[in-house]
């Protein structure tokens, strides 16, 4: 019994430190983020994806490093830019940066493994980037015309910006805390499980057992094999996004290559999960090319880093500062965690109020921020239009809706209600209705979420959606 709690304590407490040590960073990356999203448009570099050029690749990088997102939100949102006419190429370009090359994953890194690890995901993520895009031209863009004309059929038009993204707007300070929170959100349980997978590879997984994994004490052989090794290690590991930095520094401290390390902190878009909806959207044989094209980029990174890191001297000092048993720190930690607290809970009071236009919406079922003139998809429920962050989001609404929908929606009837409801004709008390729409003649008020939606369709509704009849009469 003894040993079970000791082993279990062991993993829980490393992974407790670990989140310890990064929360206060987390909290600023996550917000800076939110700031970025918000206020630097992203329709304009869209539109100029079509072709495999420097230019065009540059301009996806870019992209991807002010749309912020985890490895799920990010495959869906490069669906999307590629069925509006981006090629194949410059989309996995914007889905590699938006989850390699942003600010929260080199918070942590810096933090966790120090400052040659931030620089080595900066400088390595711009060669992966370069290998991708001479790599792509042969391997991701042949047939692409075919593959977009399959998958353009679900995925939901691009519309125009409705809002200029100025500094002294507050719907655009509303808009960034709500990208904070919504990215908080969304990846909540990545984070989590990364910390506590972390926490035991580090404190219970033998050294034997990585040793055998990988090779070591080998020289460049070393480098090699363990750079090409790792991107397959991270699609068995289920960790994505910032959430795979922990596992990251778990293998650091148990002896794999610095080149190893690195390709496996950018191995974390060919998670098995992730290949999987690949090959829901593009087809078995594109999943392949893909996967091919990735963790050959992966691994040429690491190992090119690798190199130039052993060439200019600055590879770091195997130092386990963070996950070897020491102590929590009580000191600036405790109150930057304080203040970082403070923050968060602030944010999300700011993220609460609702920005003025309909440029954004929430994904009823993740939680996260979409931007509405490039959702990855969308669904309708009672005339009333919802915007989702990835494809899997919306297959859960639509199986069950009113699961994900804050008021009822079944159709209650107050028979001493004070409002008739102008689409079914109910009496509803308008001190406490299902749902309120504002109109130019005032409140109207509804019975149910239905009723709401097909209010909200007006006379261009979908075919199977009940028209608005304000002279309905009430019914006895």
């Amino acid at each position: 019994m003894n040993a079970m709690s000791d082993f279990l304590w062991g993993g829980i407490r490393e992974g407790l430190l670990m989140i310890w040590m990064t929360l206060w960073p987390l909290v600023l990356g996550f917000t800076i983020s939110g700031v970025v999203q918000a206020f630097i448009p992203k329709d304009g570099l869209r539109r100029s994806l079509g072709e495999t050029t420097t230019r065009n690749t540059l301009r996806a990088s870019l992209l991807g490093v002010i749309s912020s997102s985890c490895s799920y939100a990010a495959s869906a949102m490069a669906r999307a830019v590629f069925a509006r006419g981006s090629s194949f190429t410059n989309a996995t370009v914007f889905m590699v940066a938006s989850t390699n090359l942003v600010i929260e994953l080199g918070i942590v890194l810096w933090l966790l493994l120090g400052w040659e690890f931030l620089l080595a995901q900066i400088l390595g993520g711009a060669l992966m980037i370069a290998f991708i895009a001479l790599l792509g031209r042969r391997a991701l863009d042949r047939r692409q015309e075919d593959i977009r004309a399959a998958v353009a059929e679900s995925v939901p038009e691009m519309s125009q910006p409705t809002s200029e993204r100025k500094w002294r707007s507050l719907d655009n300070w509303y808009r960034a805390s709500r990208y904070c929170i919504a990215d908080l959100t969304m990846l909540r349980k990545e984070l989590l499980f990364g910390f506590i997978v972390a926490g035991f590879l580090a404190a219970e997984v033998p050294d034997t057992f990585w040793s055998h994994l990988f090779v070591t004490g080998h020289g460049n052989w070393t480098v090699l094999e363990n750079a090409l090794i790792a991107p397959l290690l991270a699609v068995v590991s289920f960790v994505c996004s910032v959430g795979n930095i922990p596992l990251a520094a778990a293998l650091w401290m148990k002896g794999v290559s610095f080149g190893g390390v690195v390709a496996f902190i950018f191995a974390d878009l060919v998670t098995l999960p992730l290949l999987l909806i690949y090959r829901r959207f593009y087809g078995p044989r594109v999943m392949w090319r893909m996967f091919g094209v990735l963790w050959c980029a992966m691994s040429l990174g690491g190992i090119a880093i690798d190199f130039a890191f052993q060439w200019w001297d600055l590879q770091p000092h195997r130092m386990h500062h963070v996950m070897s048993g020491h102590s929590f720190d009580l000191g600036w930690t405790l109150w930057l965690n304080i203040v970082a607290i403070i923050v968060l809970a602030l944010t999300f009071l700011l993220g609460r109020r609702t920005a003025s236009d309909d440029s954004v919406a929430i994904d009823p079922v993740c939680g996260m921020q979409v931007d509405t003139g490039s959702p990855a998809a969308v669904a309708d429920h009672s005339g009333q239009r919802y915007y989702f962050c990835a494809p899997r989001c919306q297959e859960r609404f639509v199986a069950s809706p009113q699961k994900f929908l804050d008021a009822p929606s079944e159709m209650i009837e107050d028979p001493d209600g004070d409002a008739i409801d102008p689409i079914c004709g109910m009496r509803v008390n308008s001190a406490n209705p299902a749902a309120v729409a504002d109109t130019p003649d005032g409140p109207v008020y509804f019975c149910s979420v239905g009723c709401h939606g097909r209010f909200l369709a007006g006379p261009d509704a979908p075919p199977g959606t009940q028209q608005i009849s304000l002279g309905r009469k009430p019914r006895d």
